[in-house]
């Protein structure tokens, strides 16, 4: 059976462990590879927004660049322009908390005052260390995403050795990093980062071997969802391929999932947390 956790935002506290919690993405970007464009306009936003909520999403994640494969860095102030209007449309109006996807110390801080509870940085504090500081001045919460290079570079990476150990090294070696920036241990997941940097057959490895980051006593969290290692000739049937990876996630021990189809990936998630139950028992 997972660990329980408590994870630590500034305004409440969530359980995890006890079930599997999905983190709904919400992208609001011209150029993403599942969705570029849909949710640019504040209003769409907010009503996709609302529509995840209702489908059983427990934490809205709100994207304002791309990180797909060979997509190009983007400044603070463009990613300023795409996220805030939105983040002021939903101001107050979900139950659930509000993440943003950036790893971006500028982005981060107008983010958190816009009412934003949780900071998931994609490169693991290696792009912008400051972002820290800007998680313990708002008492945010903080995902540590596992990266290698940059998303314009993956295509050029050689395969990695030791996969799990890799992660696992360079996970801890970035929970110390934000612990000596001040962040409290019950604010920090980790997410090994599945297809950041990493070759197709590996993302399957990361999966099978997911159970391994236990040894950091931390709460885990998993975004297999339309990745391209998954990825089959229908959107349909790629959403089948997210369900089973989305399983061998929760099975392998995650606390959270991070996913576009919620409606869909609940129904996973809960058989999946059913088989788990009785496995522990």
């Amino acid at each position: 059976m997972r660990k329980p956790f408590v994870w630590k935002l500034k305004t409440r506290e969530l359980k995890l462990g006890e079930r599997t919690f999905i983190m709904g993405v919400l992208n609001v970007t011209p150029d993403s590879f599942s969705d570029g464009d849909k949710y640019m306009d504040p209003d769409r936003a907010f009503a996709r927004a609302v529509e995840l909520e209702e489908q059983g999403a427990d934490i809205i994640d709100v994207g304002a660049e791309s990180t797909r494969p060979g997509s190009e860095r983007i400044s603070a102030a463009e990613e300023n322009r795409r996220l805030i209007p939105v983040l002021k449309r939903l101001r107050g109006k979900l139950t659930v908390p509000v993440s943003v996807d950036t790893y971006i110390a500028e982005v981060a801080e107008m983010a958190t005052e816009h009412g934003a509870a949780i900071i998931n940085d994609p490169s693991g504090l290696t792009f912008d260390p400051l972002l820290a500081k800007v998680v313990v001045q708002h008492d945010a919460g903080l995902v540590l995403n596992h990266m290698r290079g940059r998303p314009e570079s993956w295509a050029k990476l050689p395969p990695m050795r030791d996969v799990m150990g890799t992660i696992a090294r360079e996970l801890e070696a970035t929970v110390s990093r934000a612990r000596h920036a001040g962040v409290d241990r019950s604010r920090i997941v980790i997410d090994p980062g599945i297809g950041f940097g990493k070759r197709k057959e590996q993302n399957s490895e990361i999966l099978a071997q997911l159970g391994k980051l236990a040894s950091l006593d931390l709460p885990v969290f998993t975004g297999p969802s339309r990745k391209s290692f998954l990825a089959q000739q229908t959107d349909e049937q790629t959403r089948f391929a997210t369900a089973a990876a989305v399983t061998a996630c929760v099975l392998a021990g995650a606390h959270t999932v991070r996913v576009h189809d919620v409606a869909e990936m609940r129904v996973a998630v809960q058989v999946a947390d059913e088989i788990l139950r009785y496995r522990a028992d």
